[in-house]
């Protein structure tokens, strides 16, 4: 009953054998493969955009950094919200990647709001040469809370976006979660929605360790392949990567694994609500869960093997006070093990 992240699941079978096919022969290196191209015409056609450049490196930290490195200067500064992974995850990579550029908290939870946006950006460049430069925009789908931003949210964002003559970048960790939610099309939610570039997210959603960037034109193209060699996340034997992403795609994998997690936190929501000791933050977009819950039932339940993360305090101390857990299903969260947590729950007497 591993409920801690999605990060700590398995790699699906169809991803192993598709790395297993690729693993015959010779193919030329650094990101020329045969299977990088087909590759790149494949997520062309999903995100309907023949102008896209695609680009793959092996962790979202590396993704999101390197990319906004390409739409910041070094005297700009980065707005995003203040639980962002850019903000509390990424030990400062993109302030490091882009040369300086600072980071501007927008707001106080995990979703931008527009008018809260326009407000912080207006309050940048008011003091000339001495101050920072107002730079890219970064929202994050699905957020560090669990929630989707709707695509009318999207276009708010856009909008502001515009008139500051900014860039918007998409943290797309868990971009399938996201989009199975949102019954939408990965079009709609990203350069039609007025998104400049997106951190297209694979490994919380089964892939062993492949993250793509995906720019909606060609103009960063030259300087972020410079920016990922300098880096040191070009890979030499780049089919490995591009091999994961194909089976990924293959046969719409990726959505049915998407769904299948929303689905279980759906199910897994649908059981803690049941409980009266038990005050969920929100009903689940996709597949993160928050509860509050009393101390000792957390206890009980890390007794009984539950792993998740506590998000303040401790399992030690007052057992009635309430903190919050927070539960991420992936890809192979099983119907037994909501099974084999609903029996731990109805075992509980509070």
């Amino acid at each position: 009953m591993n409920f801690a992240s999605d990060n700590t699941s398995p790699v699906p079978p169809q991803i192993i054998e598709k790395i297993k096919a690729v693993n015959d022969g010779y193919q030329i290196s650094y990101g020329e493969d045969e299977y990088m191209h087909e590759l790149s015409d494949r997520i062309k056609n999903i995100f309907e955009k023949d102008e896209a450049t695609v680009f793959l490196v092996s962790t979202g930290t590396a993704a999101n950094s390197l990319a906004l490195a390409c739409l910041s200067n070094p005297w700009d500064t980065i707005f995003c919200s203040p639980v962002s992974h850019l903000h509390q995850d990424e030990c400062n990579a993109p302030e490091f990647f882009t040369g300086g550029a600072k980071l501007t908290l927008v707001g106080q939870t995990d979703k931008i709001n527009p008018s809260e946006l326009n407000a912080t950006i207006l309050s940048e460049e008011t003091r000339g040469i001495h101050g920072p430069q107002r730079g890219p925009i970064s929202i994050t789908q699905v957020t560090e809370k669990g929630r989707c931003y709707s695509l009318q949210e999207i276009h708010q964002i856009s909008e502001i976006k515009s008139k500051f003559n900014s860039k918007l970048h998409m943290d797309g960790a868990r971009f399938g979660n996201a989009l199975s939610a949102l019954n939408c099309t990965a079009a709609e939610m990203t350069w039609k929605a007025g998104v400049d570039a997106v951190t297209f997210g694979c490994t919380k959603n089964g892939l062993m360790g492949v993250e793509a960037v995906i720019f909606f034109n060609n103009k960063h193209a030259r300087e972020f392949e410079l920016r990922r060699k300098r880096a040191g996340h070009l890979f030499s034997k780049n089919r490995y990567l591009s091999a994961q992403m194909l089976g990924y795609l293959e046969n719409d994998l990726w959505l049915d694994l998407a769904k299948s997690a929303n689905s279980s936190a759906k199910n897994l929501a649908a059981l803690l609500s049941s409980l009266s000791y038990v005050k969920l933050h929100h009903q689940p977009d996709a597949n993160i869960i928050f509860a509050d819950m009393p101390r000792r039932m957390h206890q009980q339940l890390l007794q009984s093997g539950v792993r998740y993360y506590l998000r303040n305090g401790s399992f030690e101390g007052d057992l009635d006070e309430s903190l919050t857990g927070r539960f991420v299903c992936s890809w192979s969260t099983t119907g037994k093990d909501i099974e084999e947590l609903s029996a731990v729950v109805k075992k509980f007497i509070y």
